[in-house]
């Protein structure tokens, strides 16, 4: 608690903790999944799931193989920071961008025939790799599209050829471990998508399939390359995988800790917050913590939430505002200046990130990623 204290006497009001030695650890139980032959790539799309994309990056950079952006800017973040490990672009690239993927050594996704013909213009094309829709009906070309993709990646074209340097799919649901037909479907088709490749020539064309979720469940999906990203979090794609795998075990990287501005006693019967959704039955005391929905703690948790302070479980009271909320502490020490723990744990007690999302109806992906990109990320 000594680090936590020491940001509060700086004058922090919320800041998030990523903890360097968690990275490490979750490296080292994916490098011992996929084995020796297989890449591991980190996914830090989308500012690494919340988790601060230079900083969580950066601790991560020795134990990872590459990275998986979801843009070009995202991409020169991390060459600025002086990352110099391949970097893959998941997400389009629009023709502006497309001299920069090649002058700052960044991989590009190409997914459309669109896409081809703004490289098949650029003199200098950059690396790219094709995506195949094998059954997300979202990015890449289908299976039926490949004769035509071949047919324009050669002859005429031929001075994309040296750029062209692999092939991946992306699935819908490997993290359903109830349900392994439809990742099997996929998998069929990409491997289709493979053979087409190496019989028009493509024999040294990186391939990869696997996020997180089939990672985990089957080596066979493993390839050259996984697209490790939750999990390097240290949090798992879906609850049932969790019990499903009972031997890993993965470690939370990220906390939130922020620090009570106010504790207050409130009378008998008054109201709490915005739009009197909570009155109190008793005399009641409250404490102010200067985080809410502009922080990234949703007004979904009015009523409902809870955070952690002094290391027992205290609920939001009344209507989480832009930045402010009310908790109950009325069986609680603390006072002005203590930690708040939003997520992650304190003493005995621990809040995680996916029972924060599962009272928003939602999945820790989206929570996390809407936490406020302003707030302070520090190594612990």
């Amino acid at each position: 608690m000594l680090a936590k204290r020491a940001l509060a006497e700086q004058g922090f009001k919320t800041w998030i903790e990523i903890d360097q030695n968690a990275i490490r650890r979750n490296c080292d139980t994916f490098r011992k999944i996929i084995g020796p032959k297989a890449k591991l790539w980190s996914v830090v799309k989308s500012n690494a799931y919340g988790h601060g994309l230079s900083i969580f990056a950066k601790a991560a950079e020795e134990g990872v193989d590459g990275f998986c952006v979801d843009s070009v800017i995202e991409g020169l973040r991390l060459r600025k920071e002086k990352i110099k490990k391949p970097i893959l672009v998941l997400g389009p690239t629009f023709p502006a961008r497309l001299a920069e993927g090649t002058t700052n050594d960044i991989a590009l996704t190409v997914s459309s025939f669109e896409a081809l013909k703004s490289l098949l213009k650029s003199k200098n094309p950059p690396t790219f790799h094709l995506k195949i829709d094998t059954g997300m009906n979202r990015q890449g070309f289908y299976l039926e599209d490949l004769p035509a993709v071949i047919r324009f990646l050669k002859p005429k074209t031929s001075h994309l050829k040296p750029s062209f340097k692999g092939i991946y799919t992306h699935f819908a649901s490997a993290k359903d471990i109830n349900y392994p037909t439809y990742t099997e479907v996929q998998f069929k088709k990409f491997e289709k998508a493979n053979r087409l490749f190496e019989k028009a020539g493509y024999k040294n064309l990186i391939k990869h399939s696997s996020a997180t979720g089939a990672t985990l469940v089957d080596k066979k999906y493993h390839l050259d390359a996984v697209r490790i990203g939750i999990g390097l979090y240290g949090l798992w794609p879906s609850k049932e995988l969790e019990i499903h795998l009972p031997k890993i075990r993965l470690w939370p990287v990220l906390s939130w800790r922020a620090v009570l501005s106010e504790v207050k006693q409130a009378a008998a019967e008054s109201f709490v917050g915005y739009d009197l959704t909570e009155r109190l039955k008793q005399s009641t005391k409250i404490a102010v913590l200067p985080v809410g929905y502009w922080h990234g703690f949703p007004r979904g948790l009015s009523n409902i939430g809870e955070a952690i302070v002094c290391g027992k479980r205290a609920k939001v009271l009344g209507r989480v505002s832009m930045d402010l909320t009310t908790l109950n502490v009325q069986n609680i020490v603390c006072r002005p200046g203590d930690v708040v723990t939003l997520v992650g744990r304190d003493r005995e007690a621990e809040l995680k990130a996916f029972e924060v999302a599962e009272k928003l109806g939602t999945v820790h992906y989206e929570f996390l990623t809407r936490l406020n990109p302003l707030i302070q990320r520090v190594l612990a």
